[in-house]
């Protein structure tokens, strides 16, 4: 599970309290992976820092530097060719064929599919569409028409299952492809978080030995992140490529899915499931089998306990829909204009690829640097025995097995949902401007003076 924050530049020198026990952190801006401490000020690094966190050259500065650098990913020289990877193989040609293949025999989904066929027939035969009813429908031919049109109607909705099959799953199709997806996103991140993404290196070096140990096992890793912005999917992307992990198969909504933007981001990773599954009986089992092969095979996903992203940039009550799936098998944020207006009571604006280009403005601030930690992994299957067996024993006897089961899966999302919500807040990074407004919050006058909040910040930051 990771958490993921952006720390305003203007203010990220008020909490310069480090200490020689906090392990370095790696940063990743444009090409170059540095190790240096988590704070810069009052260091040896400090006048370091600028040279440190060097972005991309820019085309308009830089036109040949920045033609090399780009000819770099897309031959895949070093580390950009991606080949060697930490876990299942992706972005090769077929994959999403494979994929769709496998998620379609699934025994779950054919399950459901003849369920399905065999509830419309007996609705047509009490329509009086498929002969007589009763002793007088058993007749020979009777029957051979009902079972015809029973194999008519399941191959009808076969069709229906691999159409939204294949608009549903990512498709990992082409290394050309995330070569160059990593360069333009690296480009496109800089260029507001200037200062790159920073990771603990222990965290980093855990987090490779554990995915190399589940790569052996053929286990999924399962990142949890909280979600405040859509710089949280993208980080983790490009951390991932970064340092040569098996990128994770994002679970995106299909607002996300309008032209351009959703091509690239299902080619990046990115899988579209709907915002409300409804009563959708098949759908519901069509995303169950996709996570079911993820799992199964071995890919890592990652999705978002709290469903959408958070206005406040509080952690938002946990949604169980996509967690029950698999119990079944920042600060200062690019989008801060649109939450004030969302908190003032205008209605969310649909995503769409006009209200992204507009966007494109934001990318000239200088919002400072991304922060990504990861909580220390757990075992899923572990979690859910455990708690299971203890949920058991305390069951009453004298209720039905069916209750009992509902009540249990019931129990154990709201657990594990809140399991992980703790651990987002045990893992994150106290910003800036948290410390900042909690002291404003405790004067009792009008106002305060730069020194005087500098000073009540660094006793808070060091309590």
């Amino acid at each position: 599970m990771i958490k993921e924050t952006a720390t305003p530049s203007h203010v990220a020198n008020a909490t310069a309290a480090t200490t020689t026990l906090t392990p370095p952190d790696l940063a990743i801006v444009g090409n170059t992976l540095q190790i240096h401490p988590s704070s810069i000020a009052d260091t040896p690094f400090a006048s370091q820092e600028q040279s440190l966190l060097e972005p991309y050259a820019r085309f308009r500065r830089q036109p040949i530097n920045a033609l090399q650098e780009l000819g770099l990913h897309v031959l895949g020289e070093g580390w950009r060719s991606y080949d060697d990877i930490v876990g299942q193989e992706i972005f090769y040609p077929g994959f999403s064929e494979n994929m769709k293949g496998m998620v379609m025999a699934q025994e779950r989904l054919q399950r459901k599919l003849a369920e399905l066929a065999g509830k419309r027939v007996e609705v047509e035969i009490h329509e009086g569409l498929l002969g007589p009813k009763g002793p007088e429908g058993e007749a020979h031919e009777h029957r051979k028409r009902r079972l015809e049109r029973r194999r008519e109607i399941e191959a009808q909705l076969r069709e229906v299952a691999e159409d939204w099959t294949d608009k549903m799953i990512c498709k990992m199709e082409s290394k050309y492809f995330i070569r160059s997806a990593y360069y333009l996103c690296t480009q496109l991140l800089t260029r507001a978080y200037h200062q790159g993404i920073h990771v603990s290196s222990d965290e980093v070096l855990h987090l490779r030995s554990v995915a190399a140990e589940a790569a052996k096992k053929k286990q999924s890793i399962i990142f949890l992140p909280c979600h405040k912005s859509h710089v949280d999917y993208v980080s983790l992307q490009l951390i991932c490529y970064r340092l040569g992990l098996a990128l994770p198969t994002v679970v995106a909504g299909d607002n996300l899915n309008f032209p351009v933007v959703g091509s690239f981001l299902q080619h990046a990773g990115a899988m579209w499931i709907r915002r409300s599954f409804g009563d959708d009986q098949l759908y519901t089992t069509l995303v169950q089998s996709y996570m079911d092969t993820l799992l199964q095979n071995g890919y890592n996903i990652e999705c978002f306990v709290e469903g959408g992203r958070s206005r406040t940039g509080k952690l938002l009550q946990p949604k169980f829909g996509i967690l029950s799936f698999f119990s079944t098998a920042t600060t200062k944020s690019i989008e801060v204009d649109s939450y004030v207006s969302e908190l003032l009571g205008q209605p969310k604006p649909k995503e769409d690829l006009a209200s992204f280009l507009s966007a494109s403005s934001v990318l000239s601030l200088k919002l400072g640097r991304v922060d990504v930690r990861f909580h220390e992994p757990w075992s899923l299957r572990g979690f859910i025995d455990e708690h299971r067996s203890r949920l058991l024993q305390k069951s009453l006897p004298s209720v039905g097995e069916m209750k009992v089961d509902l009540a249990l899966k019931r129990r154990l999302l709201t657990t594990l949902g809140y399991k992980v919500l703790s651990d987002i807040n045990d893992a994150s990074v106290v910003m800036p401007t948290a410390l900042v407004g909690t002291v404003l919050l405790t004067l009792r006058g009008r106002g305060v003076g730069k020194s005087e909040l500098v000073r009540r910040v660094e006793w808070l930051s060091d309590r």
